[in-house]
């Protein structure tokens, strides 16, 4: 007992106190500012007084995390607003304002702009550009009535909520927490329950999960159950740095202003951009990639990942794509099953008043259980490629993911094509 007492000592000494110091010191001058562009927006000042205020905060923030690399984005805002401007009299500014972006996408991709400053941005870059082709939709839509002027426009881009990590906001949001809403203790509730829930993932991907297996379950060897554990701690360790930096999104988009709902006089802060248990315990795969980021599921990997290398890509997509292979191909089996059952087993949960003559059993639950045991089996495999290595391995990363899947007997795959041999014969 008492050696259990000094690891779990050092662990808080070594790791867990280390570790939440360091989130704090990374973030505290964005929280900073997030916290006085609201209190800016909250005093009775002239509109534009308060856009200034507000990208003199978005500029600041972008100068504190890319430095002289701000400059492209100050660019991308730029090329933004001008196709905007110079369609504004016509009903396809969405096609225009896409095509300007892709093509300055695609000149970062082809090593036009320099790499090291363009992969510093890789995240960010993305949002921005979601915020542009928005804008360009609601005008062509006609629900926002005319093109902003420029300081409205740049202030949207740079607005210090969402700049560094996101999420994506719409145009509406962002007046809205330009202009109205006072300060309330559900506002300040929010904020600081993401907040918590934001160190409280950082120290688990850090600390608690390179550390799960290892002492609870001593691990001695390799292969089997062995391979598996090792592969499912570096899968609950790459979650959690992804809901690390979702709940880090919650926090800064809150503490600017934006991330309510409103329903007449009633307003509530519901925010949300990841769900960690419906991606831990699944009922299904489809629950997994709708929870997995919710504002934005494109941009998870991206903005998680430090990769920079071409093969990275395209194992990121693989995984993907394995990922939303398995998904479909389940969901589609469960709707077979679910009919011929006439039972609950369907990917998402049935509404009380559904028309399945089987809905509590015994049975029914076991279907379930399972096919979330194969929703946790397919995490686990796809986990096991984003180890703490993968950043050292430069052009071998395609190799890497062939020798993690291997040693773990390319038994997703397997399970994917069993499934696929099932459907077809229930069909």
């Amino acid at each position: 007992m008492d050696i259990r007492i000094e690891f779990f000592q050092e662990l808080a000494e070594s790791c867990v106190l280390p570790t939440s110091q360091q989130g704090v010191e990374q973030v505290w001058q964005l929280l900073l500012l997030c916290l006085l562009c609201r209190l800016l927006c909250r005093l009775g000042l002239l509109s534009s007084v308060k856009h200034l205020g507000s990208v003199a905060a978005g500029l600041y923030a972008l100068y504190l995390f890319f430095e002289q690399s701000m400059v492209w984005v100050l660019l991308l805002s730029l090329l933004c607003y001008s196709a905007l401007f110079l369609n504004r009299h016509f009903s396809s500014r969405r096609i225009f304002l896409s095509a300007t972006i892709l093509i300055y996408l695609l000149m970062g991709e082809l090593h036009m702009i320099n790499t090291v400053t363009w992969h510093k941005i890789r995240g960010s870059r993305m949002v921005w550009a979601m915020k542009g082709i928005s804008l360009a939709f609601d005008l062509d839509r006609g629900t926002v009535l005319a093109v902003p002027n420029s300081l409205e426009f740049t202030d949207y881009i740079l607005f210090v909520g969402t700049v560094i990590f996101g999420p994506w906001v719409s145009y509406s949001s962002y007046k809205e927490a330009i202009e109205r809403h006072k300060l309330t203790l559900a506002w300040l509730q929010m904020f600081s329950v993401s907040w918590v829930k934001c160190q409280v993932c950082l120290v688990i991907s850090n600390c608690i999960a390179p550390y799960l297996f290892p002492y609870f379950i001593p691990i001695h060897g390799g292969g089997g159950l062995s391979t598996w554990l090792h592969a499912y701690e570096n899968a609950i360790s790459f979650h959690f740095r992804n809901y690390f930096v979702g709940h880090l999104r919650e926090s800064t988009t809150v503490l600017a202003g934006v991330g309510f709902t409103e329903d007449k006089d009633n307003v509530k802060w519901d925010l949300k951009v990841v769900k960690p248990l419906n991606v831990e315990l699944p009922r299904s795969m489809v629950l997994v990639v709708t929870s997995w980021n919710i504002p934005c599921l494109a941009d998870v990997l991206k903005n998680v990942l430090k990769l920079v290398t071409f093969p990275s890509i395209i194992v990121t997509y693989t995984a993907s794509a394995l990922l939303h292979l398995s998904f479909h191909l389940l969901s589609v089996l469960r709707e077979r099953l679910a009919a011929i059952f006439s039972a609950c087993i369907l990917s998402k949960q049935c509404p009380t008043n559904c028309c399945h003559q089987h809905q509590k059993e015994l049975w029914v639950y076991g279907i379930n259980m399972t096919f979330s045991a194969m929703a946790i089996f397919h995490l686990t495999y796809l986990g096991s490629l984003f180890d703490a290595d993968i950043e050292n391995l430069a052009g071998y990363v395609t190799n890497h993911s062939i020798q993690k899947w291997s040693e773990l007997s390319w038994a997703s795959h397997w399970l994917v094509f069993a499934c696929r041999v099932f459907y077809r014969l229930i069909q």
